[in-house]
C-alpha cells in the first residue's frame, strides 16, 4: 500500500500566524524524506472550501522547488475548464522543474459556478475528461494538435518546453459512478476516488469493473492499473485525544462542504433548497457524517485502529491512500501526526 498526502483546505479555518501555504510546504518536505509516494493538490474556485487551490500547476511548481523525489500531482485538473494545450504546457513546466515527477488526475467538475471561467464547457463536461486524456497524452509525446488560430486559419501547435517523462501519469477522478471507473480503464488511466456516497464493498465492485475494462483495452500491457483513495487522516498515540482534536474542526469542515455540495445538487434534486434547511437539521446531518467518517471512512485514531481501515482498502483493491490532512487542525498537530502516519505506512507495507 502506497501513502501520499492530499490537500483540500477550508480557507475559512483559522490559520494562526503561519502562512496559508506553510502546511502544504512543510508536509511535502516531510513526505519527500519519509518514503511517501506523492503530494496532491486540487483545483477549486470561488469558495472557501478548497479555495486555497485555484490552480494545481502553480502549487505543484512550488512543491517541485522544495522536494527531490516525491511525485507531484494534481488532484484534480477540471478538464472542461481548460484547453488541453494549456494543461500539457503547464504540467510540462512542472515536469521539468521536478525532473520528471509530475502526474495529473483529470475531473469533469461538479460545481456549476466554477464554469463561470468557461461556460461552454459545462454541458459536455462528462465526455470532456476522456477526450482530454487522449489529447494531453498526444501533446506530451510531442505530437502536433490541429487548431484554428486567432485569424480563423488552420494551424498546428506543439507543447513547449518538452517534458522530461516520455509519458505523463494520468488518473481519472470519480465520485463513485461505475461508468467513470470503466471509462478510466478503457482509457488506460488510473482512478482517484473517495468514500463520499460509497462504502468499501461498493468500491471493490467498481475497482473490479475498472480492472476488467483495463484488461480489455487494446494493446494493454498486463499491468493492473492504479487506484488512489482519498481518506481524511489524523493519527496519534491516544485515541481519545485524536477524537477530541478532530471533532470540532472536522465538523466545521464537513458543514462547509455540505452547503457547497447541496447547492450543486439543487439542479438535480428538484425542489431541494439547502437554504431552507434549518440550522439544527444541518447540524444533525453533519454530526451523523462525522461519526461515519471517524469510524469507517477515514484514518483516525491510533495506528492499530487505522490498520483495520488500511486492510479494508487493500482488500477492495486500492493501491494508494491519499491522506487528506488539512481540515482545520492546528498545523503543529498535523505535522506531529505525520510521524504516526509514517509508522502506519511502514507497518502495513
Amino acid at each position: 500500500m502506497e501513502f501520499s498526502l492530499f490537500y483540500f483546505a477550508d480557507g475559512a479555518a483559522p490559520g494562526g500566524h503561519r502562512g496559508r501555504y506553510d502546511l502544504l510546504l512543510d508536509g511535502a518536505r516531510f513526505a519527500d524524506t519519509h518514503g511517501f509516494s506523492a503530494v496532491w493538490t486540487p483545483e477549486r474556485h470561488f469558495h472557501e472550501f478548497g479555495g486555497l487551490y485555484p490552480n494545481p500547476s502553480v502549487t505543484a511548481a512550488a512543491l517541485a522547488a522544495v522536494t527531490e523525489r516525491i511525485g507531484i500531482r494534481a488532484g484534480s485538473v477540471v478538464a472542461p475548464l481548460h484547453h488541453p494545450v494549456r494543461i500539457a504546457e503547464e504540467w510540462s513546466v512542472v515536469d521539468n522543474l521536478s525532473h520528471g515527477r509530475a502526474g495529473i488526475a483529470l475531473a469533469s467538475g461538479w460545481n456549476a459556478v466554477d464554469f463561470a471561467l468557461r461556460p461552454e464547457g459545462y454541458a459536455g463536461r462528462k465526455d470532456a475528461v476522456v477526450e482530454t486524456v487522449e489529447t494531453v497524452r498526444s501533446l506530451w509525446r510531442g505530437e502536433p494538435l490541429a487548431v484554428t488560430d486567432g485569424a480563423g486559419r488552420p494551424a498546428e501547435v506543439k507543447v513547449f518546453p518538452p517534458p522530461v517523462q516520455p509519458e505523463l501519469p494520468i488518473w481519472v477522478t470519480s465520485a463513485g459512478g461505475p461508468q467513470t471507473f470503466e471509462a478510466a480503464g478503457r482509457a488506460g488511466a488510473g482512478v482517484l476516488t473517495h468514500l463520499l456516497g460509497q462504502d468499501f464493498d461498493e468500491l471493490a465492485e467498481k475497482i473490479a469493473r475498472y480492472r476488467r475494462a483495463l484488461a480489455e483495452r487494446p494493446g494493454h500491457d498486463g499491468r493492473p492499473g492504479h487506484v488512489a483513495l482519498m481518506l481524511h487522516t489524523c493519527l496519534g498515540d491516544d485515541a481519545a485525544e485524536v477524537r477530541e482534536t478532530v471533532r470540532e474542526p472536522f465538523t466545521a469542515y464537513l458543514k462547509s462542504s455540505f452547503r457547497l455540495i447541496a447547492r450543486s445538487a439543487t439542479s438535480i434534486l428538484q425542489g431541494f433548497d439547502v437554504d431552507k434547511l434549518r440550522e439544527s437539521d444541518i447540524d444533525f446531518l453533519v454530526r451523523r457524517s462525522f461519526d461515519t467518517y471517524y469510524h469507517s471512512s477515514g484514518l483516525f485514531g491510533t495506528v492499530e485502529q487505522a490498520t483495520a481501515v488500511v486492510e479494508r482498502a487493500r482488500a477492495a483493491g486500492v493501491d494508494e491512500l491519499a491522506c487528506l490532512i488539512d481540515f482545520g487542525i492546528p498545523d503543529e498537530r498535523v505535522l506531529s501526526g505525520l510521524e504516526t502516519l509514517d509508522e502506519l505506512r511502514q507497518s502495513v507495507r
